[in-house]
């Protein structure tokens, strides 16, 4: 089962970095350095929160405060490099809402995949 659990951590991590990579480009970001920026604040931030997550065996209410602990972590890095606090969490929402609500369709898809087999 770890290794299994491993694979879906590092594809989840894949995943949310594609996703919040294109939405930051989308919003016109070109910055190297705020594009890399977002590769590793989602390294810190996606791999302890899944952990946590499934460790803890978590309900809804426990996912959302998580997200929401994520989406603070990551608007304060953001701001360190940008020094616009607006910017910051505008990034910060945007990506992870899209990321989260991706997640969530995907895994919606799978499901009514593997249930029809």
């Amino acid at each position: 089962m770890a290794i299994e659990y491993a694979v879906i951590l590092l594809i989840a991590l894949l995943l949310t970095i594609l996703i919040e990579l294109g939405v930051l480009l989308l919003m016109g970001e070109r910055q190297r350095r705020i594009l890399w920026l977002s590769v590793v604040v989602n390294v810190l931030t996606n791999v302890p929160l899944n952990l946590s997550l499934f460790y803890l065996e978590a309900d809804d209410m426990t996912v959302i405060v998580g997200e929401l602990v994520v989406v603070v972590v990551e608007a304060l890095w953001y701001y360190a490099a940008l020094r616009k606090w607006k910017k910051a969490m505008v990034y910060s929402v945007l990506c992870n809402a899209i990321s989260f609500l991706s997640g969530l369709l995907l895994l919606l898809l799978l499901l009514t995949f593997l249930h029809s087999y």
